[in-house]
């Protein structure tokens, strides 16, 4: 028992669950001390030592039965259930499917007795399935359907069909019709479930035999690549992300208080003792930047201009101003609920109340409503960073407005995940917008996206 505890504890970390050695420890010794007679005690007692996270309680409830499961449905022997005229009929009915493959007449009466697969037939199908080759919890579903078709279970409800049809012909009432399909199909759900927790419990074997494998820093998985466990990780450590940039910021300032020597004025400022320095003069110039983030949140996007909104608003002792927009066919302003939550919270409000479509990313339409409506918040100190990949849908990309917000401002910059190998191609207009902008960042992954968010802090 002690070894299945183990291999448990292994494929739970193997799913992603962090649970350290002495947490390993903790679940041993309170199953040693609630023991295993009553189940729910000892899953209670696994439960509590190994789950620290409400996200990892599904994870938990997935792979539990897999490991301390019996494997055998609930089914019940049909024929019981009959009269012995019914089961004359039924009989008759059994034999007039000699057209039949001699398996799939074989598992129809398996079903009709309520019998389970055994261990060897659920071995066989998995070795002709391949099943052996599985060690992932993603293709669980893929090889329950090669072993279902390994056992003739996709043939199964057409049997089924052609069994009540006959039986109607010999003249079984509807009423006993239907409650024999009812049975029937209660033990065919029961031999689907036998076969899912036999593949999810193979698979789940092999995933605790694995070593784990060390997990890429999430700093650098890709936007477009990050699961939901990744995402929320990120969430999580978005405001320690942001302390580091703030620490970095707020050093800066330090030393710009001091500033650098400036020869110019230097010179100018001694031309009273003749040329002969006597009073030297600095320079400082970090100011805090004025921001205006353009975001778009179409589904491509979502995940940067969440984590870009959150960072920029985690910051904003060391922003002078911030007006932000999101748009996917027309722009919005979402300036007011930074201002009435906290950044996270506000994030999340954002992107439940502008939900991702298909197809419909317009941002020349967006950038048209906001030369029409907010032009006048592009200023000379204003630093203005549209987060997008450039993708218009072939939709006229408005190069003019760019071109005058480019005028207009102390800096156009452009927040893009996509590499320039991919610009120009499909509906992509960055070649075209790049030559408008004084720089474009490369924001694939959240390291990039904070170097660049650093970048402007930097150079206020």
């Amino acid at each position: 028992m002690d070894k299945r505890m183990v291999n448990f504890i292994r494929a739970l970390r193997a799913a992603g669950v962090r649970i350290s050695l002495a947490e390993s420890l903790d679940a041993l010794n309170g199953v040693q001390q609630v023991g295993i007679g009553e189940r729910d005690f000892f899953r209670a007692a696994m439960k509590t030592t190994l789950v620290k996270e409400a996200r990892d309680q599904g994870k938990f409830e997935q792979y539990f039965p897999l490991f301390f499961g019996a494997n055998r449905p609930p089914m019940e022997d049909i024929l019981d259930n009959l009269t012995p005229e019914q089961q004359q009929q039924l009989q008759q009915a059994l034999e007039a499917l000699q057209g039949s493959p001699q398996a799939l007449r074989d598992l129809l009466r398996q079903l009709l007795e309520g019998r389970p697969f055994d261990q060897d037939q659920l071995d066989q199908a998995g070795q002709q399935a391949g099943l052996s080759s599985a060690d992932d919890m993603n293709q669980r579903r893929w090889f329950e359907r090669r072993v279902e078709r390994q056992m003739n279970m996709q043939q199964l409800q057409q049997a089924i069909e052609e069994l009540l049809e006959m039986l109607a012909q010999m003249g079984m009432s509807r009423e006993d019709l239907q409650q024999l399909r009812e049975m029937l199909e209660q033990n065919a759900q029961g031999l689907s479930d036998q076969v899912s927790n036999f593949v999810g419990a193979n698979i789940a074997e092999r995933m605790a035999e694995k070593e784990p494998e060390p997990k890429p820093d999430l700093m650098d998985v890709p936007f477009s690549r990050l699961s939901d466990d990744d995402v929320e990780a990120i969430r999580d450590e978005i405001r320690r992300l942001a302390a580091k940039l703030r620490s970095r910021a707020a050093l800066r300032q330090r030393r710009d208080r001091t500033g650098t020597l400036d020869p110019r004025k230097t010179m100018r400022a001694n031309m009273r003792y003749g040329g002969v320095p006597m009073e030297l003069k600095f320079q400082t110039h970090h100011v805090k930047p004025c921001l205006v983030l353009i975001c778009d949140v179409s589904t491509s996007m979502r995940h940067c201009a969440e984590f870009l909104l959150t960072l920029i608003y985690e910051l904003q002792d060391q922003v002078a101003k911030t007006d932000s927009f999101i748009f996917i066919s027309d722009l919005t302003d979402i300036s007011m609920t930074f201002s009435e939550l906290e950044p996270m919270a506000a994030v999340e409000k954002v992107l439940n109340d502008n939900r991702p479509g298909y197809y419909n990313t317009d941002l020349g339409n967006s950038l048209n409503t906001f030369q029409r409506d907010h032009i006048g918040k592009v200023t000379s100190r204003t630093t203005v960073v549209i987060l997008g990949d450039g993708r218009n849908n072939y939709n006229n990309p408005r190069l003019d407005v760019i071109s005058d917000m480019m005028r207009k401002s102390r800096r156009l910059l452009w927040f893009n995940p996509e590499p320039p190998s991919q610009w120009g191609t499909g509906d992509s207009d960055m070649l075209q917008y790049a030559p408008l902008s004084h720089g474009v960042y490369k924001v694939s992954n959240l390291r990039e996206l904070a170097a660049a968010v650093d970048k402007i802090l930097a150079d206020g």
